[in-house]
C-alpha cells in the first residue's frame, strides 16, 4: 500500500477478524494501523490479544483517526451504527460496508451529504484467505479510493467490480454458494459410505476431489464442460454417473437454488428500504 493509512472497523465479528488477519499476515497493514470498535468486551479483548490491534468500546477512537472505516456489523445494526458514525464523519474518509442487502443509497441517506462509499459482498472462505468479494461504489468515490478498497479485500482472496444492480445475484451465487458446496461434499461422503467406504475415507476422498477439481478448473484455460469431458470416456463409469445426475435434475436444482437465494436477497433488501 503506497501510503500508510489507518483503518477502523465498526464491528469485530468473524468477517472483520478475517480481514484483520489477512491484512496483517500479508503485511498490507500493521497492527498499529487497525482499530476495532465492538460492543462486546470479550470480543475486543480477544482481538487485542490475538492480533495486537487497538480496540475501543466506543466508535470515536476507531473512526476519528481512520482514513478508511469498514462497517462490519449485521444489517439490522446498520441504522444504529450510522447514527453513531455521522457526528464523527469528515469528507476525506472512505466508508466501506460489508452489510448484506444494504444499498449505497440506504447507507448514504442518513448523512447530511453523501460520503465516499464502497459496498462489498464478501463470502465466508475469506476466513482462510480464499474468498471472493464483489465491490461497487457511489459517485463520490474516486478511482484511487476504489483501488484502496480493492487492496484491502484482496488480502482475503479475489475481487471483482460489479454494478450494484447485480449484488443480489452475487449474494445468491458466491455469498450463499459455499453452503451449496458443503451440501455436495456431505452428499458425496454419504454416497461413499453407501458403496462401502469408511466414513473418514469417504469424507477425505470427497473433500480432496472437490478441492482438486476446483483448483484444476482455476488453473486451466479449458471451460468447465471441456474439463468434464476429459473425465468422461465413452461407455465408462463417469458417463453412467452423469446420466443419473441429469435424470435427477442436478443442474436445475443448483440453478434454482441460486435463483431462490437471489430472490430472497432482493426481498431482504426491500425490507430495509
Amino acid at each position: 500500500m503506497a501510503k500508510k493509512i489507518q483503518v477502523g472497523f465498526i464491528g469485530g465479528g468473524n468477517m472483520a477478524e478475517a480481514l484483520i488477519r489477512g491484512l496483517l499476515q500479508g503485511k498490507t497493514l500493521s497492527a498499529s494501523q487497525c482499530r476495532v470498535h465492538d460492543v462486546l468486551q470479550d470480543r475486543l479483548a480477544y482481538l487485542k490479544k490475538t492480533y495486537g490491534v487497538q480496540t475501543a468500546s466506543t466508535p470515536g477512537p476507531a473512526v476519528e483517526p481512520s482514513q478508511v472505516v469498514i462497517l462490519a456489523v449485521k444489517p439490522q445494526q446498520i441504522p444504529k451504527a450510522l447514527k453513531a458514525l455521522i457526528p464523527l464523519w469528515s469528507p476525506e474518509k472512505l466508508l466501506v460496508s460489508i452489510a448484506a442487502g444494504i444499498t449505497l443509497d440506504q447507507l448514504a441517506k442518513p448523512f447530511p451529504s453523501p460520503p465516499r462509499l464502497v459496498r462489498v459482498m464478501p463470502n465466508t472462505p475469506a476466513l482462510i484467505k480464499a474468498g471472493i468479494s464483489a465491490l461497487c461504489r457511489n459517485d463520490a468515490v474516486r478511482e484511487d479510493d476504489f483501488q484502496l478498497a480493492e487492496s484491502l479485500f484482496k488480502a482475503v482472496g479475489e475481487t471483482v467490480r460489479l454494478d450494484e444492480s447485480l449484488f443480489d445475484a452475487v449474494t445468491g451465487l458466491s455469498g450463499s454458494g459455499p453452503a451449496y458446496v458443503f451440501v455436495i461434499l456431505e452428499a458425496l461422503s454419504d454416497a461413499g459410505v453407501k458403496v462401502g467406504l469408511p466414513r473418514p475415507v469417504a469424507s477425505k476422498l470427497a473433500l480432496e476431489t472437490v478441492y482438486g477439481a476446483s483448483r484444476l478448473a482455476r488453473e486451466s484455460d479449458l471451460t468447465f464442460g471441456q474439463l468434464k469431458d476429459m473425465v468422461t470416456s465413452p461407455g465408462g463409469t463417469t458417463i453412467a454417473g452423469l446420466h443419473e445426475m441429469e435424470k435427477a435434475g442436478l443442474r436445475g436444482i443448483l440453478m434454482n437454488a441460486v435463483e431462490a437465494a437471489t430472490r430472497r436477497s432482493r426481498e431482504l433488501r426491500e425490507q430495509h428500504s
